[in-house]
């Protein structure tokens, strides 16, 4: 149970720091006040209404466009790590002293060699006391 929602967690930030860096633009195409297409990573297609001229031999009219296209470009995070100089000398100070006393704060158990670790205790057949009758009152 513990490892699987500790790869859940790892997977959700991971994601999570996918999303964050990630830069993509938003293209939509109104035609009037009503919105037509939405692309995502590309552009939107039109609706086929373009902005159009009418000429004949020396009159040359201008049609007012009622399509429009609106751009969005959502920018992600291009810097994910904060450097330690970018620290003034206060932080820094602060933050080697707590790092330096928190790695002391734990002391390790000194490691106890253990001389019989790799035999196994030999197999009791018999009871020998009661064997040789030795008994202890």
């Amino acid at each position: 149970m513990k490892k699987a929602f500790h790869n859940i967690v790892s997977f959700s930030m991971a994601i999570l720091v996918f999303a964050s860096t990630t830069t993509f633009t938003v293209d939509k195409h109104f035609c009037g006040k009503m919105l037509m297409d939405l692309a995502i990573f590309s552009e939107a297609e039109s609706c086929g209404m373009q902005h159009s001229h009418s000429e004949s031999d020396n009159c040359y009219i201008e049609v007012d466009p009622c399509c429009s296209n609106q751009t969005t470009v959502v920018e992600g995070q291009n810097e994910l790590k904060v450097s330690f100089e970018s620290l003034d000398f206060d932080q820094q100070l602060f933050l080697s002293s707590f790092t330096y006393s928190y790695l002391n704060l734990f002391e390790g158990l000194p490691e106890q060699k253990v001389p019989f670790k790799n035999y196994t205790p030999p197999l009791l057949v018999t009871d020998i006391q009661i064997l040789d009758q030795v008994f202890l009152i």
